[in-house]
């Protein structure tokens, strides 16, 4: 962290600065637990695990980079970085995969410790984004979960806009989720980031963020753009996986992914694909967004859920386009779709939404996994 305050990459902030001695610590007994000798190991089982962190404070105040250099730093295989809510899916899924199973039907078969066993198997460390608990099923999910993820010894780095003890609050049957708050706070250090300046705000701060036309004047402006939101931090590819299925995230730095549009739209993805990269980033670049006609039907309405999905979500977009965004539809049969996308992409390039935080998922999780498109 010092290294990018020192490129420019990043301001200077003390409370920051705080924070990233508590994860190098962090890292340090991680690593170093991992390394010990294998024949330790039985002991290292009955040892208290390492003490996790849970970071915490309002949007753009630098939790999600933080995590992202946390991750990175960490020398082991055994480590996984995810979305809350993704996370609880797949716990949730495995679950009823699991008792539906002749395993699962035994009258004192347990659910909870047959779908913790191969998550400890894999993994040491778990880094969870946006830590937020909004419906009962989660909530009483969570307690019995950790208590055994905690026991295997597993290290949990999370970050939320929500305190601890603000969790879940006013919920169904919140008192039946307390003793979850207070696992959390004993095997996590709640650390507040509170600090006064929005860096996300201020990054978006008079940047023209969609460019009309192509070629080398397309790319300078995004190019522009790309490094004016990372700091000028070099991208890298990387996977971004759920449920079986992984995304190629050409370049991404910063909680900021870049593509060549044709990668979204013209390729057989759908509503789940895209929710996901809402989950994994802040921000997404497109270069070359074309104008769709007759012969780009599947592709207009691929553009069409990608845009509703990033707006639903608060996402930030930075885009190159062929033609204004208000003629982008050159087909009758997605006209009336895309008055509605020509007029969230307006809204999108507003100050208003540049500065306004990213939503609760929770809306956008309601997309149906039959919305998707092939």
């Amino acid at each position: 962290m010092s290294r990018l305050v020192a490129e420019g990459a990043l301001t200077a902030d003390a409370r920051q600065l705080e924070a990233a001695h508590l994860l190098d610590g962090i890292a340090q007994e991680v690593v170093a637990r991992a390394r010990g000798s294998r024949l330790l190991a039985p002991l290292r089982n009955r040892e208290q695990p390492a003490r996790g962190a849970y970071l915490h404070g309002q949007v753009g105040r630098g939790k999600t980079l933080l995590m992202d250099l946390f991750y990175d730093a960490v020398p082991i295989a055994e480590k996984r970085r995810v979305h809350f809510h993704e996370f609880m899916d797949e716990m949730h899924a495995a679950i009823a995969k699991f008792r539906q199973s002749p395993r699962g039907r035994r009258d004192n078969a347990d659910p909870v410790a047959a779908v913790v066993k191969p998550v400890l198997g894999e993994t040491r460390l778990l880094c969870l984004d946006e830590f937020r608990v909004d419906d009962i099923t989660n909530a009483m999910l969570l307690g019995r979960l950790f208590e055994k993820l905690f026991a295997g010894g597993l290290v949990l780095v999370a970050t939320s806009n929500i305190a601890p003890d603000d969790l879940y609050e006013n919920g169904l049957n919140r008192q039946l989720f307390l003793p979850f708050i207070e696992l959390l706070k004993a095997r996590t250090t709640v650390f507040a980031l509170d600090g006064p300046t929005d860096y996300r705000r201020f990054k978006f701060e008079g940047q023209q963020v969609f460019f009309v036309g192509t070629g080398a004047a397309a790319k300078a402006a995004m190019d522009h753009l790309w490094n004016r939101l990372t700091g000028g931090v070099a991208g890298k590819a990387e996977d971004i996986g759920f449920l079986g299925r992984t995304i190629r995230v050409p370049e991404a730095a910063m909680g900021i992914a870049r593509f060549p549009a044709t990668e979204l739209v013209e390729k057989p993805l759908g509503a789940r694909d895209y929710l996901r990269l809402a989950h994994a980033y802040d921000t997404l670049i497109l270069d070359g967004v074309p104008q769709f006609d007759r012969t780009k039907s599947s592709a207009a309405k691929r553009f069409i859920l990608l845009i509703d999905t990033l707006y639903d979500a608060g996402v930030k977009l930075g885009a190159s386009f062929a033609v204004p965004p208000d003629q982008l539809g050159a087909d009758d049969k997605t006209a009336a779709e895309f008055q509605r996308a020509a007029s969230r992409l307006a809204e999108m390039q507003s100050d208003d939404y540049l500065s306004a935080p990213r939503k609760s998922f929770t809306a956008a999780e309601k997309i149906p996994a039959n919305a998707d498109i092939s």
